[in-house]
């Protein structure tokens, strides 16, 4: 497995990554053993980086709870990380706009991962998603306090602008940045150079397009009722068969290669900069085999084209039906 600096503090993992989401919430009921499995199973294929969050267990903590259990084993091996920022009191419905970065909440959030993950340390703690009402500097500042007692190793910000990622990295180092990217989705493309120029590493995630890349979808409705993708903008008549099509012009140009298509859509990840790692999440062990050896795949400058040509802008509808604001 290659692996990847991310930012200047350090903070080094395998180029694919592992994201967790999905074992305990957005795609229906799960089953914690085969997530253990799959998680275990990516760690024997040399996966070292797993993601996880406050938010994927609604406040009971299901989500860090099952990744520490499955990391036991090898905690000293990989880099855990983890995210608060979201206000878990409201009902489930007015999770997406109920926000909370005060600094109490980020200790007490801080303190239940370190519990629920069964650790003594978390090595990337990031602000889920920016809250207008807690100045970024106050944030930065007490994820700080939580380097320096030790709690934290690495501090990281997911669908930040910016404006607030440089008013954060001046208060305490940025060391990532997450935010989805994918053949699907291309708008983050326009804070690389900032990236760039304070050395931050970048995270994609849902680097399969929420599973559509990996020719599976079915039609809005078709899914469980608790799925996101029945509401997702990309599953709805009119997008849902621009989508298909392009996948399967992807499907034929992977088969070509002898590689699968989610293979194809990570390998295309890692050539969009040194400083890029996917997290792809799956339920399945033989899945999350087949998305860690994109790892090992090359593609051609032909390649390379013949993707920009299925799809030169990314995919068809809007990522979520309300759009996180990049500040």
């Amino acid at each position: 497995m290659q692996h990847r600096t991310l930012g200047s503090q350090g903070l080094t993992v395998s180029a694919i990554g592992y994201g967790s989401m999905g074992l305990t919430m957005a795609y229906g009921p799960g089953d914690e053993q085969e997530g253990i499995a799959a998680i275990r199973h990516a760690h024997d294929l040399g996966v070292t980086f797993f993601d996880t969050a406050e938010l994927y267990g609604f406040g009971t903590g299901s989500n860090e709870i099952l990744v520490g259990k499955a990391v036991k084993d090898f905690r000293d091996e990989v880099v855990l990380a983890t995210k608060f920022g979201f206000d878990l009191s409201v009902p489930r419905e007015q999770l997406g706009r109920a926000l909370n970065s005060r600094p109490d909440n980020i200790r007490k959030v801080t303190d239940n991962s370190l519990r629920y993950l069964g650790v003594d340390h978390i090595d990337v703690l990031y602000q889920h998603r920016v809250d207008p009402d807690v100045p970024i500097e106050d944030v930065a500042g007490t994820v700080k306090e939580l380097i320096d007692a030790g709690k934290v190793k690495y501090f990281g910000l997911s669908e930040a602008g910016p404006q607030t990622i440089r008013k954060a990295h001046a208060v305490q180092p940025v060391s990532v940045l997450q935010t989805e990217y994918s053949l699907f989705e291309r708008d983050v493309e326009q804070l690389f150079p900032v990236l760039d120029e304070l050395s931050i590493g970048f995270v994609a995630y849902s680097p399969l397009g929420r599973g559509f890349i990996t020719g599976t979808a079915k039609p809005a409705g078709e899914y469980d009722a608790t799925d996101m993708r029945n509401i997702d903008p990309r599953w709805q008549p009119g997008n849902f068969e621009k989508n298909v099509d392009a996948v399967n012009r992807l499907s034929d140009l992977a088969a070509a290669q002898g590689i699968t298509v989610s293979q194809l859509a990570l390998a295309w990840l890692l050539t969009r900069g040194e400083h890029i790692v996917p997290i792809p999440g799956t339920r399945s062990p033989r899945r999350a085999e087949e998305n860690t050896r994109a790892a090992d795949i090359t593609l051609s400058e032909a390649d390379l084209a013949a993707i920009d040509e299925i799809l030169p802008r990314g995919g068809f509808g809007a990522r979520y039906a309300q759009m996180p604001t990049w500040i």
